[in-house]
């Protein structure tokens, strides 16, 4: 979600050579493809959602309501809806922690986790990630041993969730308590591959965006680096994909 379309699209064109196309969603709301691929969705801010300029993961459910609730009961918010979006019905929620994601109850989006370009994987920093698993389980159902539910792991000091075989989040502790720097307050963050990380921090810079250094990735096999775009927005880029993904 982005204050300005335009000017995120020409930045991610440049930065990853995404090209876009008109969501379902209204005209605020547009589809990036790589390869010809749906990869990710960027829409436009209402100036009534009082929500951050970022990548939101949204974790489909079977009812948005019922999965509201279930947040409201333990402590966490809920921001936005559940409304009617489109063909669906969404909300924008935030943990207890103050990590925000979204809902989305209806059919599965095509820019799913592991899908081609798609982003590889999604990390939450938290100031503990013992009670945020415990927290998500609750909400969406991991680990609940239900057809179709996500496995939870603990694994090299982190909480891994799969869905088969297929790593789609780690949860990771250690944010300092009331942070200022939003690279360590508690949020999500969404992983994009890329081949090459110093031509896609390069153009970054250049497209008006800022990189933080260069660090070995998760197995010490690559390299990641988290890059903010000119509207504030924070994602990670990573090679190889990590969790051998």
């Amino acid at each position: 979600m982005t204050h300005d379309l335009p000017t995120a699209q020409d930045f991610y064109t440049e930065v990853l050579g995404w090209r876009f196309r008109p969501g379902s969603l209204g005209v605020e709301f547009s589809i990036a493809l790589a390869d010809r691929q749906p990869v990710a969705g960027i829409g436009a801010l209402s100036p009534s959602w009082q929500v951050a300029v970022a990548w939101m993961p949204y974790f489909s459910v079977d009812s948005a309501d019922e999965t509201a609730s279930r947040i409201l009961e333990r402590g966490a918010t809920v921001a936005v809806g559940p409304l009617e979006v489109g063909d669906g019905r969404a909300a924008i929620a935030a943990d207890r922690d103050g990590a925000v994601f979204g809902l989305w109850q209806g059919q599965t989006l095509s820019w799913a986790i592991g899908n081609g370009g798609a982003p590889s994987c999604l990390e939450l920093r938290t100031r503990d990630a013992f009670d945020a698993a415990i927290f998500y389980a609750e909400v969406l159902g991991w680990a609940s041993g239900q057809p179709g539910s996500c496995t939870v792991t603990y694994e090299h000091d982190e909480v891994i969730v799969r869905d088969g075989k297929q790593t789609v989040a780690a949860l990771r502790g250690g944010g300092v308590e009331a942070a200022p720097d939003p690279h360590i307050r508690p949020r999500w963050h969404v992983h994009f591959p890329v081949q090459d990380i110093e031509k896609v921090t390069a153009a970054a810079v250049t497209a008006g965006g800022m990189v933080t250094p260069v660090t070995p990735a998760v197995d010490s096999t690559g390299c990641q680096a988290v890059i903010r775009d000119p509207d504030g927005g924070l994602f990670t880029v990573s090679t190889p994909q990590e969790y051998g993904l």
